[in-house]
């Protein structure tokens, strides 16, 4: 049996590189998810109190279904 060595390819420049801008970039889709939100419930209070409630409603499920999914996707 050939002892045949395998050339180990190592990226080393990558890994911090992303590992110094995934938090930026967290932040940056962070405040655009907030502006918009912040945006959205102006229009909706000027609606009215029946469209704000069902709003809120809609908005608390996708919060929970947004959470469940970055918590399976982050395992």
């Amino acid at each position: 049996m050939d002892d045949v060595s395998r050339p180990v390819a190592t990226v080393l420049a990558a890994d911090p590189l992303l590992g110094l801008l995934l938090p930026f970039w967290q932040l940056v889709i962070g405040a655009f998810v907030l502006f918009v939100v912040l945006v959205s419930i102006a229009r909706l209070a000027r609606r009215g109190p029946s469209r704000m409630s069902t709003a809120l409603l809609v908005t608390a499920a996708a919060i929970a279904g947004f959470a469940v999914v970055g918590v399976l996707l982050q395992g």
